[in-house]
């Protein structure tokens, strides 16, 4: 059987082949595009990331101080430059400038540039509301080793904040020096990273044709009526839970599952039912939502420049859930919502407010209140951990809400069985078997991110049988569906395995086609043809392709040391292992690999001296220690 040399593949990336109109600045739209500009200028879009002398610092610099946890931090201005005297809790001391500002309320961050073109996301952060300095992790023992720490890998800029903060950004990271040469045509979101490249507009509006691939206006991005699908998913490259495939911003317009490999809902992301946990920025749970299904867009509730609300309080909502209806949107009952004969609660409080019972709200980043955008009915009685009623009613339980829900809608058709049960049955063990899943995954009326979570969901209950019934998956209208349904194919035949995942090497989105490229490096070459070889080695090389955009990611070499592993390829392993713990010494999970593999590779006293070192980072791993007992001479 001859493995997959993926890694040796000679990749171009296809985006470098197209041409594109040049950036050119938001200031370049300001003269034609007044109110627009207006509107765009105080946003949090346009302040994302700004300059220092940009004047839009909010914090005290004026001899403040902050300690926590060990760490001393002193501010101050030295002749205009912001500055930060650093004291770690192992008595490093280093000062550093600020180097740029992030966000303008309600909390306001700053990046300090730790290396030539690194920068870092400090952790101590401005609550521009209390007008006070925190800590944005304050329960968390982060000593400057730990991957965690504001200078790790998982607080940097470049890799993990940027892309959305920015307009035209490359990351450009050089995994051999480990180092950034990051460029981006502007900071903060500018009008060009919502309409793309500027430049063959400027020239339409001198007269000059547009290529045929622009729009009419000559921009990469076609904004306006019947365009809701592709503005939604302009919106969501950014406020998304998700993996990115290219090195920086896509150019608008580029379709969403070309661009990014999007989070299902996942434990540890999203309660069972779907609803919001850690911060996934609003894509993922309004996917779920009834209104996604009938083609309510972003901004049929936000203005599109000043991303503010269209409305004050219920206002917003009442645009359509009311006697007058909307006639954008006639699947929708016209009557009464903003009543306390439907809210029950008293008017002007805060449980008639329709996002307290619709949209619950949850606090990241220490004061950031983001909301669940799946504007889902209550559901306490379901007993899932969460709900709006004990939200607010914290000294009640879910059965105590249950019953009052019961008690004003007695006659309900919103009480039925809930996808959250079986996902909830899945995620502890207590699940029978696969069935309930496999209903759940195969159902159109369902939407399609749930849908996609139960084929992601049944991969532990494999077998023959739930491949050949998942089959129909792979031809899914919706890519997320294809493309998670892609793995429960492990157990089919090779032949049936082939036949099913084909198809998919030539599906028109980048997301499900490394999906099933992926599933064929277990797959011997001699059982496809030329014609398969060839299709099988372009999804190959688009997989290298994003995983070379995400080098600086410790988890990125996890996954390229369980490779190597399973081709038993122990040097490229224990490179990639090494790279993790140069990355994140913390990583306990690559210690031990790197230890075995180490001794494999250049026997006992290498294992040994690797085994060392990991004791010094984790001196009370568990898998370390029982290494520790194995290797002793």
């Amino acid at each position: 059987m001859r493995r997959w040399a993926f890694l040796l593949i000679l990749w171009v990336p296809f985006d470098a082949l197209a041409q594109t109109p040049d950036y050119v600045g938001s200031e370049q739209c300001v003269e034609c595009h007044t109110d627009e500009a207006e509107a765009w200028a105080g946003s949090h879009h346009a302040l994302a990331w700004t300059r220092v002398d940009d004047g839009h610092v909010k914090a005290d610099f004026d001899e403040t101080r902050f300690d926590h946890d060990g760490m001393t931090v002193d501010f101050e201005r030295d002749e205009g430059v912001l500055q930060a005297h650093v004291t770690e809790k192992d008595g490093a001391k280093k000062l550093y400038e600020v180097h740029s500002v992030v966000g303008i309320e309600p909390l306001q961050q700053y990046l300090f540039e730790t290396e030539p073109g690194r920068l870092q996301s400090f952790d101590v952060v401005w609550d521009t509301e209390e007008k006070r300095w925190f800590h944005l992790y304050p329960d968390q023992d982060l000593p400057p080793d730990d991957g965690l720490h504001w200078t790790g890998p998982y607080k940097n800029w470049n890799a993990r904040c940027a892309e959305c903060h920015a307009t035209g950004f490359d990351k450009n990271y050089d995994a051999q020096t480990r180092s950034y040469a990051s460029v981006q045509a502007e900071i903060g979101v500018g009008c060009e990273a919502c309409h793309g490249p500027g430049s063959a507009h400027i020239d339409w509006t001198q007269g000059q044709s547009v290529d045929a691939d622009l729009s009419e206006f000559g921009f990469t991005m076609d904004w306006g009526k019947g365009r809701t699908e592709t503005e939604i998913q302009q919106c969501a490259g950014c406020h998304s839970r998700r993996e990115a495939h290219g090195d920086g911003n896509p150019i608008p317009g580029k379709p969403y599952h070309d661009a990014y490999n999007l989070a299902v809902l996942r434990p540890g992301l999203y309660h069972p039912d779907g609803q919001i946990l850690d911060e996934v920025y609003v894509y993922g749970s309004f996917l779920q939502s009834k209104m996604y299904a009938q083609g309510v867009s972003c901004m049929n509730c936000h203005e599109p420049h000043s991303a503010e609300l269209k409305a004050d309080g219920n206002g917003v909502c009442n645009q359509c859930h009311s006697p007058a209806g909307n006639p954008d949107f006639p699947t929708l009952t016209a009557k009464e919502y903003d009543t306390p004969a439907h809210h029950h609660h008293a008017e002007g409080t805060e449980g008639a407010q329709c996002t307290s019972c619709h949209m619950i709200e949850r606090v990241y980043m220490g004061v950031d209140g983001r909301r669940d955008h799946s504007f889902r009915i209550p559901r306490p009685d379901l007993g899932l951990g969460q709900d709006a009623c004990t939200d607010c009613h914290q000294t009640e339980d879910q059965a105590w809400a249950a019953q009052q829900i019961e008690a004003w809608f007695p006659v309900s058709i919103h009480r039925s069985a809930h996808y959250g049960t079986a996902f909830r049955s899945a995620l502890t063990g207590q699940a029978n078997g696969p069935d309930e899943l496999l209903a759940i995954a195969t159902d159109p009326q369902i939407a399609g991110i749930v849908r996609a979570t139960a084929a992601y969901l049944l991969q532990p209950f494999g077998s023959e049988e739930v491949a050949m019934q998942a089959a129909s998956l792979l031809s899914d209208p919706d890519p997320l569906v294809r493309a998670n349904a892609v793995p429960l194919q492990r157990q089919a035949t090779v032949s049936d395995q082939v036949r099913r995942l084909e198809p998919l090497l030539s599906d028109p989105f980048r997301n499900v086609r490394i999906s099933a490229a992926k599933e064929f490096l277990n797959i011997p070459s001699q059982s496809l043809t030329p014609e398969q070889q060839a299709l099988v080695g372009q999804g190959m090389a688009e997989w290298q392709g994003a995983i070379s955009n995400r080098l600086d990611f410790p988890e990125t070499h996890l996954v390229l040391g369980g490779m190597a592993v399973t081709f038993r390829n122990a040097p490229a392993a224990e490179r990639a292992f090494r790279e993790v713990v140069t990355l994140d010494p913390q990583r306990a999970e690559a210690w031990p690999m790197l230890v075995q593999l180490a001794q494999i590779n250049r026997g006992p006293e290498a294992g040994r001296a690797a085994l060392e070192e990991g004791l010094t980072m984790l001196p009370e791993d568990p898998g370390l220690l029982q290494l520790k007992s194995q290797l002793s001479p």
